[in-house]
C-alpha cells in the first residue's frame, strides 16, 4: 500500500520549499509530500490523486493565494478527499478568514507564519492532524475481520466492542460476501452456525466470543496485575479517566476499571462543538482516545472488565472482577456514568441490535447508507446524532416529545439540523411500536396529546431518551438518592448514619469515607464532558487529603 500523502500549496517559492524542506526531515518515513505552486495546481493533483485511489492525509494550503485562496481550495479539494485534515497557513491578518473557516469548510487548523522553530510550532500541529486521521484509517495495519450479519445483535455488540476500544476491524456481511460466508461455514465445522465469527491475523478464530474473551484475544487486560492500589476508579468515562491521568501523574498507583470501553456515553457522540479548547469539535471516540492515550503514558493500568462486587471494609476497599479476582485500595472512586433507558414499545426488544440500537452506535451508521432512520429524542446526544447519521441516511426522522426542539437541545445544534435538507424533526410525536420480524423495517409514530397513527418505513432507529446511573455495584452499600444517583458532600445532609469520622464528608465524598464519586454518576452533577472531567479531578485532589488522614 503506498504511503498516505500530505499535499502543500504555497504561491511563494520560498516558502514551499521551506515547508516541503521541514515536512519531509520529520514526516518522510510515513508519508509522501506532494507540493503544488498554486490553488488551481494543487486541485488537479488532488484530482488525480483520488483518481488513482491515493490516501490523503492532510492538505496544507497558504491563505493568500491569488487565483484561488486557500480556503477556497480546500472547500474543492474536500470533495474529493473528505477525511483529509485541513490546515490553513496564515499570516496575522488572516486569522478571522481562519476562524471563520472552521464553520464553514471544517477547518482542522491554522498556523501563522513563520512557523521558526519547527520543532514547536509545526511539529507538533501535524503530527496531532496526522495521528487523529490515522486513528480512522489503519489501513497498513493487520485487520481484525468480523463475520456476520448486519441484524445479528451478538455482531453488533462485537462490533461495537472493538469500535469504542479502537481495535481495527473489518466487516464481513455475510449476506452480501459469498466468500465470507464459506470461511464461516467452515469455521463452524458443520456445527450450529452462530454468529459473529471473528478471524485474527495469524489464523485465530473466535465464535460468537463473549466480550471478556474479545478482549483477552484483542490484547486489553482483564485481570488486575497487583493485589493492591493506592487508587481504584470504577468506570472510563470522562470523569473516570480525568481521575486516572491526575491519579497516577501524581504519584499514585491507579488502577481504572471499565466494562464496556473507555470514553463513556461522550465516547459515542458523534460530535462535541462546545469542550473548551478544540474550536472545530471533535467526536467522542477522538476524545476518548486521547484521554487514554494521555492516562497510559502516565502508566495507569487498565482493565476491560467489570467490577461485579465492592466491599467496604474499613480502611481497605475490596472489588471483586468479572473473573472472580480480587484487588483492594486506599481510595476508591466511582465514576460508572449512566445508561441509555430503554423503550418499552411494543416490538422494540425484539429488534434491539438489529436495527433499533440506544446511543449514537457510531460503528453502525455507515453501514446503513442511502436507507431511512429514525432518531427518538431531542437532547443535545439526539441532535448530535442525527447530524452525524444525515452523512449517510437517505432521510432521518426525528421524533421529538415536545414541543419544539429548542426547548431541550443547544442553539448551535437547531440551526444545524435546520439547514439540511434530509432530516425531519416530528415535534409532539411519539413512538408507538417497532415493525419487522428478523430486523427492523418500520415504526409507527403518532401525536403525543392523540390523534391519527403513521407509519414511517426505517431501516435503522437510534434511541437517546434520557439516562439511568449505573449504580447496582452500590445499591446497598451508599447513600443515593430517589433517582439512584449517589449522593456526596453536603447533599448527604447530616453525617451519615455509620460516618465514625470527626469531620464531615468531602466535597465529592460519599456516605463511606476515602470512597468518592464523579461525572455523571454523582446526585446533582451538570451532565456535560466537562464538568465530569473537571469533578474527576477534583476527586484526586480529596482523595489527597483523604490519603494524609489515614
Amino acid at each position: 500500500m503506498a504511503k498516505p500523502i500530505i499535499l502543500i500549496v504555497d504561491d511563494e517559492p520560498q516558502v514551499l520549499v521551506a515547508i516541503e524542506r521541514d515536512l519531509r526531515s520529520k514526516f518522510a518515513r510515513e508519508y509522501r509530500i506532494v507540493k503544488a505552486g498554486s490553488g488551481a495546481e494543487a486541485l488537479e493533483a488532488a484530482k488525480r490523486l483520488a483518481g488513482r485511489s491515493d490516501p490523503v492525509a492532510l492538505m496544507l494550503a497558504d491563505q493568500r493565494m491569488p487565483g484561488m485562496e486557500g480556503t477556497d481550495f480546500l472547500a474543492a479539494a474536500a470533495k474529493h478527499h473528505p477525511e483529509a485534515k485541513k490546515a490553513l497557513l496564515t499570516a496575522y491578518a488572516d486569522t478571522n478568514a481562519a476562524i471563520r473557516s472552521i464553520n464553514e469548510i471544517g477547518l482542522d487548523y491554522y498556523l501563522s507564519k513563520p512557523w521558526d522553530p519547527p520543532e514547536q510550532n509545526l511539529y507538533p500541529v501535524v503530527e496531532e492532524l496526522l495521528d487523529d486521521w490515522r486513528a480512522n484509517h489503519r489501513f497498513d495495519e493487520p485487520t481484525v475481520r468480523v463475520a456476520g450479519t448486519l441484524w445479528s445483535p451478538a455482531s453488533y455488540a462485537a462490533k461495537d466492542f472493538l469500535a469504542r476500544n479502537h481495535v481495527p476491524y473489518r466487516w464481513l456481511d455475510i449476506e452480501r460476501d459469498e466468500a465470507a460466508r464459506e470461511q464461516v461455514e467452515a469455521a463452524q465445522q458443520g456445527g450450529e452456525h452462530r454468529l459473529p465469527v471473528v478471524f485474527f491475523p495469524g489464523g485465530d478464530v473466535l465464535v460468537d466470543p463473549d466480550l471478556r474473551t474479545l478482549a483477552e484475544r484483542c490484547g486489553l487486560a482483564t485481570t488486575a496485575s497487583q493485589p493492591h492500589y493506592d487508587l481504584a476508579i470504577v468506570g472510563g468515562g470522562p470523569a473516570g479517566l480525568a481521575a486516572a491521568v491526575y491519579g497516577r501523574s501524581e504519584g499514585l498507583t491507579t488502577v481504572m476499571i471499565e466494562k464496556k470501553a473507555p470514553g463513556g456515553q461522550a465516547g459515542t457522540s458523534s460530535f462535541i462543538e462546545n469542550y473548551l479548547g478544540f474550536p472545530k469539535g471533535l467526536s467522542g471516540a477522538d476524545l476518548a482516545r486521547r484521554a487514554l492515550a494521555q492516562a497510559q503514558r502516565f502508566g495507569v493500568e487498565i482493565l476491560a472488565t467489570e467490577a461485579t462486587e465492592l466491599k467496604l471494609d474499613a480502611p481497605t476497599k475490596l472489588l471483586r472482577t468479572g473473573d472472580g479476582s480480587e484487588l483492594t485500595c486506599k481510595a476508591l472512586i466511582l465514576a460508572m456514568g449512566v445508561s441509555t433507558r430503554t423503550l418499552d414499545q411494543p416490538g422494540t426488544s425484539e429488534l434491539t441490535g438489529r436495527g433499533v440500537f440506544y446511543g449514537a452506535s457510531l460503528s453502525e451508521a455507515a453501514l446503513y447508507r442511502d436507507r431511512p432512520m429514525v432518531v427518538v429524542g431531542a437532547a443535545n446526544s439526539a441532535g448530535q446524532g442525527a447530524l452525524y447519521f444525515a452523512r449517510y441516511a437517505s432521510k432521518v426522522t426525528m421524533l421529538v416529545r415536545g414541543a419544539s426542539l429548542a426547548d431541550s437541545m443547544s442553539h448551535y445544534l437547531v440551526e444545524q439540523l435546520g439547514r439540511l435538507d434530509n432530516v425531519e424533526v416530528l415535534t409532539g410525536t411519539v413512538l408507538v411500536e417497532a415493525h419487522g420480524q428478523d430486523r427492523l423495517e418500520a415504526v409507527t409514530v403518532a401525536a403525543r396529546e392523540g390523534g391519527e397513527q403513521r407509519r414511517i418505513e426505517a431501516d435503522a432507529m437510534f434511541v437517546f431518551i434520557g439516562a439511568e446511573p449505573r449504580t447496582e455495584l452500590v445499591a446497598d452499600l451508599l447513600a443515593r438518592d430517589e433517582k439512584g444517583f449517589v449522593l456526596t458532600g453536603a447533599d448527604l445532609g447530616a453525617r451519615p448514619r455509620r460516618w465514625q469520622l470527626e469531620r464531615d464528608p468531602l466535597l465529592l465524598e460519599t456516605s463511606v469515607p476515602g470512597v468518592f464519586a464523579a461525572g455523571d454518576v454523582r446526585a446533582g452533577s451538570t451532565k456535560r464532558v466537562a464538568t465530569a472531567v473537571g469533578e474527576g479531578a477534583n476527586a484526586v485532589a480529596l482523595v489527597h487529603q483523604y490519603l494524609r488522614t489515614i
